[in-house]
């Protein structure tokens, strides 16, 4: 599998370099940095990234702005960093299609590990350590398919416009069928973390994936909410 190509984009130099250096010792070397959105945007283009980390304050504009331009064209991974602590900051992140969010201060090593998760759920990243396991099969569960590398969702054989999150949601409803899900189950198996009461991370990701796969998002036929247990997906 060729090495993931990582793009940073933070106008701090050092911290820059920091992440650059935590992300090359657990073996990323295909990285590009860049300081501004415009930068940012042409890195992008000539560079073709399999994940880009965001600073969402930018001499010439937002992260989000950036993120917003990426998601026209492309559903890679995508991590704000912002020393921008509210929830509602936090909210907004993921709701213009970034799939994490870390504050600042952070440890890079936390950012190496989180960029590792977000390749592991794009099927961009194995760790070779890992025991082998029998290969994944595709799982079909009624209009829905999700293929066996867990990386491209259809529906009544159409390929649905999916972040890496929401196939790493997918992929957990199609594995579980008709059972209910908890959120710190979801958490833990799409976020690769303990579920620590972010509750509004979770909901905003559920609502955008109820956006893209039910006809009517507010009266969903497939995921519906459990009242205090948590998610189930219908399969017909």
């Amino acid at each position: 599998m060729e090495q993931p190509r990582i793009l940073i984009v933070d106008d701090e130099n050092d911290l820059c370099q920091l992440m650059k250096t935590s992300l090359n010792k657990e073996g990323f070397t295909m990285i590009e940095t860049a300081g501004s959105v415009q930068e940012g945007w042409q890195k992008f283009q000539d560079f073709s990234p399999k994940l880009a980390i965001l600073d969402v304050m930018l001499p010439d504009g937002e992260g989000y702005d950036l993120c917003k331009k990426i998601r026209e064209v492309s559903r890679i991974p995508i991590l704000f960093l912002s020393a921008k602590t509210d929830e509602v900051d936090r909210i907004l992140g993921l709701a213009i299609g970034g799939d994490d969010y870390i504050t600042k201060p952070f440890s890079p090593k936390e950012v190496a590990y989180r960029v590792k998760a977000q390749l592991r759920r794009a099927g961009l990243y194995t760790i070779a350590s890992e025991p082998s396991s029998q290969p994944k099969s595709a799982i079909n569960v009624g209009s829905f398919s999700i293929n066996a590398e867990e990386t491209e969702v259809m529906k009544d054989g159409i390929s649905l416009e999916l972040t890496a999150k929401e196939v790493g949601l997918m992929a957990c409803f199609l594995r579980n069928p008709n059972r209910i899900l908890s959120k710190e189950t979801l958490f833990q198996q799409v976020w690769g973390e303990e579920f620590y009461g972010a509750d509004n991370t979770l909901m905003v990701h559920i609502r955008r994936l109820r956006e893209k796969i039910e006809q009517s998002p507010s009266n969903p036929e497939f995921l519906r909410t459990v009242k205090g247990l948590g998610y189930r997906f219908h399969g017909k």
